[in-house]
């Protein structure tokens, strides 16, 4: 990605949606009031997802991260050069980089992402919208991290639920073959 405008949004974006492990609808929902600035990262504050219809919310922890692919630092980029202070974080673009005063939609979200991923060689076919979800919960998965935590993040209910979008990747961690090999 380079360095104009779409492609900060679109940075801040993807890696928000990942960190973040969201549904697209809740990815493109999120105003600049929603974003709180801790000592370890940001807090976005979920107001409503297609699991929780009665608003209760819940708060998602997005840390620094610890390679040039930061969440938060793309994330305040974005918002600084875009001069975003309230309203809608991401929000759709003309073809000569202006910023519309709109929210993106979820579709565009899927959209972003067919275009990035062709762009670096991937087939778009196989990713959706819902592969920033699944590859978050899959990725962890492989880091170790506890099924616990990482429903913590995605806001599953269960490991049940969870594990359906475990992808593959994880097949060979804790493998029963490679304990006895």
């Amino acid at each position: 990605m380079g360095d104009r405008p779409i492609d900060m949004r679109d940075r801040a974006l993807l890696l928000i949606g990942f960190a973040g492990a969201f549904r697209r609808s809740e990815l493109v929902g999120f105003d600049c009031d929603d974003v709180e600035h801790v000592r370890q990262g940001i807090v976005l504050h979920l107001r409503r997802s297609k699991t929780d219809q009665t608003g209760q919310g819940r708060k998602i922890a997005i840390p620094h991260g610890r390679t040039r692919w930061c969440p938060v630092r793309h994330l305040t980029d974005w918002l600084t050069h875009a001069g975003i202070e309230e309203g809608p974080i991401f929000r759709g673009m003309g073809r000569h980089g202006r910023i519309a005063p709109t929210r993106l939609s979820a579709d565009a979200v899927a959209a972003i992402l067919k275009r990035r991923v062709q762009a670096v060689g991937f087939d778009p076919a196989t990713f959706s919208g819902h592969s920033l979800r699944a590859g978050l919960a899959t990725s962890a998965a492989i880091a170790g991290a506890s099924s616990w935590k990482i429903r913590q993040q995605t806001g599953h209910k269960s490991d049940a639920m969870l594990a359906r979008y475990i992808r593959d990747g994880d097949m060979f961690t804790d493998n029963a073959a490679g304990a006895v090999l």
